[in-house]
């Protein structure tokens, strides 16, 4: 007969998942194997299936986890209504560039991991109805970062928008233009939004989505132009990140710079939505904007 008293992970075999673990060390290796989920929040277990449906946003805290772009994309539009494109586009090595490891092999390792060409997503999709054309980054394909397919991918669904007359919306999560591309993602940067400008002269609607983090390149370039900026809590957004300023200005940073609720504050973006609430409120934008 097993001691209830004992170490052993009991809990765990419990019909529908058993009682909360305690906050041990030991049991929170066992809390966070699937079950359970520590939150990074309020440190409250919770379960990982209750997060998932929820987002993965805290019910108790509302801290917001972390997410795949593709996941995120789908909780957006309506279900079964996401069309990919594009899926074949990926980089080349024009510069054989190398560091530690060759760019090529670095392409060819983020490819074999995400099962994906390149560090962006898009096609067509419906959000409560209604046409749209969206686009997410795979901060797993090296960070999200913004070479020459992404900006190919990026410029094809704003043209997309015009020829079909339809709204965007871009999820932004990246670590700024990709340097293995030197200035062929630097050009990115003025490829897409020359095309962002043509869709803006049609009165056809841009919404940004600006999720944790959007730095360097991609944040100077077509995230912060949304005609509406949204943003998620806490987000990292900025051009170089804060460790880089403070060592270049050599001063220390107000509290909070560079997130969200800072950047709400100072007018930079348009409003912070909890992640739960975003397709009800997309949803709203585009009916204001359109209708």
């Amino acid at each position: 007969m097993t001691d209830p008293n004992s170490p052993g992970p009991a809990w765990f075999h419990r019909a529908h998942g058993g009682q909360v673990p305690a906050s041990t060390e030991r049991n929170e290796s066992l809390a966070t194997s699937g079950m359970w989920t520590k939150c990074a929040g309020c440190a409250q277990f919770l379960r990982s299936e209750e997060l998932e449906a929820e987002a993965m946003v805290c019910s108790n805290c509302s801290e917001h986890h972390k997410i795949s772009g593709e996941d995120r994309l789908l909780f957006l539009v309506d279900d079964g209504t996401f069309e990919e494109l594009d899926q074949e586009v990926t980089s080349l090595d024009p510069l054989s560039f190398f560091d530690s490891k060759a760019y090529s092999a670095r392409l060819a390792g983020s490819i074999s991991k995400t099962g994906r060409n390149s560090a962006f997503i898009e096609g067509r999709a419906k959000l409560s109805g209604r046409p749209v054309q969206i686009g997410t980054f795979d901060f797993a394909f090296m960070g999200g970062s913004m070479g020459s397919a992404v900006g190919e991918k990026v410029t094809r669904m704003f043209e997309r928008g015009l020829d079909e007359r339809t709204p965007v919306i871009c999820i932004n999560s990246s670590g700024g233009a990709r340097m293995q591309e030197g200035v062929l993602s630097l050009m990115q940067m003025a490829r897409s939004t020359a095309a962002l400008a043509r869709l803006r002269d049609e009165g056809l609607p841009y919404i940004s989505l600006l999720t944790h983090p959007t730095t360097g390149g991609v944040a100077a370039s077509f995230a912060m132009l949304g005609d509406v900026i949204l943003a998620e809590p806490k987000a990292l957004i900025g051009f170089a990140g804060p460790r880089v300023i403070e060592q270049t200005i050599r001063q220390v940073l107000p509290e909070g710079f560079q997130r969200s609720e800072f950047l709400l504050e100072h007018g930079m973006i348009d409003q912070i939505v909890d992640r739960r609430d975003l397709p009800a409120r997309l949803a709203e934008i585009l009916s204001l904007l359109l209708d």
